[in-house]
């Protein structure tokens, strides 16, 4: 009988592997981001359950016919006077939000055409942080310079428009003003991000810089320039400060811009600083204004949602 080998009686050693500092420290990154993940999801999960309970209670006071239906929005009449038809503060969010992008589109994608296709790397490093100031400056700011010099000063002074104190015109320029750098900002680095060689090939065929721009460029990153416009647009129809200080506290079923106008949002704002009881209806048409203003906003998302998989698909 042969005596086992050494190398066979040994038992084979067991294999480790040892946890290195990376992997501890991917795992710790991978954790915290499905943490914030949750938490976003359950902050949202809660908004959307305040907003429908107390939404619920209002239905039960008042019918969703009147509501969704009714030509006349005074919530806080007194004398039995009240109305609660929210057609005309839809008409006037919407109609606020067109006159702000009327201002923003055209600007924001120009500055972002030029910042991609045409600045240089020094014009761009001064011109793009200059447009993204605009950004960091608080609202009440806009609502102030809407409501003492666009209006008075540059519409009524200078372009000789008849507007009073409070109009959706000076409101809504200046909510365009506030929108411009969100559209501008995305729709460069959706421009940006398309790759050199779509635009050599276009420039090796004779194509000039702007057919270049806005025919190759352009359409290539069409799908990113449509999602800064839906961020610009939430970003309108959910803005607060500047209607509520220059648009007038007035729902109106009209489409002269020199009228003053109401937002939703500048409604929920007002109508939370106002003297009225937590337990009347009055006080309850700011959570249905509110998920009202959360379902429009949620439709938007998902359109452009639809609309950016459309284009993504034909340029990947």
């Amino acid at each position: 009988m042969t005596a086992a080998s050494p190398t066979t009686a040994r038992p084979a050693p067991a294999l480790k592997r040892r946890r290195s500092t990376r992997s501890a420290g991917e795992t710790a990154i991978k954790i915290l981001l499905a943490t914030a993940a949750v938490v976003s999801v359950v902050t949202t999960t809660g908004i959307v359950i305040a907003l429908l309970r107390d939404t619920i209670k209002f239905f039960g006071e008042v019918g969703i016919g009147e509501y969704l239906f009714g030509t006349e929005w005074a919530p806080l009449a007194g004398g039995g006077q009240q109305s609660f038809g929210v057609v005309p503060l839809v008409y006037d969010t919407l109609y606020l939000t067109a006159v702000g992008l009327l201002l923003a589109v055209p600007l924001g994608l120009g500055s972002a055409i030029y910042l991609s296709e045409y600045a240089s790397a020094r014009a761009r490093r001064l011109l793009k942080p200059a447009v993204e100031v605009l950004a960091g400056i608080p609202t009440i700011v806009f609502g102030f310079f809407a409501l003492t010099f666009v209006g008075p000063e540059l519409l009524k002074g200078v372009l000789k428009v008849d507007v009073g104190t409070f109009s959706a015109l000076s409101a809504g320029l200046v909510l365009g003003i506030l929108v411009l750098p969100t559209i501008a900002t995305v729709a460069d680095d959706a421009l940006s991000a398309v790759p050199v060689s779509l635009r050599e090939g276009a420039f090796g065929l004779g194509a000039s810089r702007m057919q270049v721009s806005l025919r190759v460029v352009f359409p290539a990153a069409l799908s990113g320039i449509v999602a800064a416009l839906v961020l610009g647009a939430s970003r309108a129809i959910g803005e607060t400060v500047i209607i509520l200080v220059a648009g007038g506290a007035v729902a109106n079923l009209t489409g002269d811009p020199r009228e003053p106008m109401q937002s939703m949002a500048a409604f929920i704002a007002q109508t939370a600083q106002a003297d009225i009881s937590t337990q009347g209806t009055e006080y309850l048409t700011i959570f249905a204004v509110g998920t009202t203003l959360f379902v429009i906003t949620l439709l938007l998302n998902l359109i452009s949602i639809r609309f950016v998989r459309k284009y993504r698909q034909v340029y990947e």
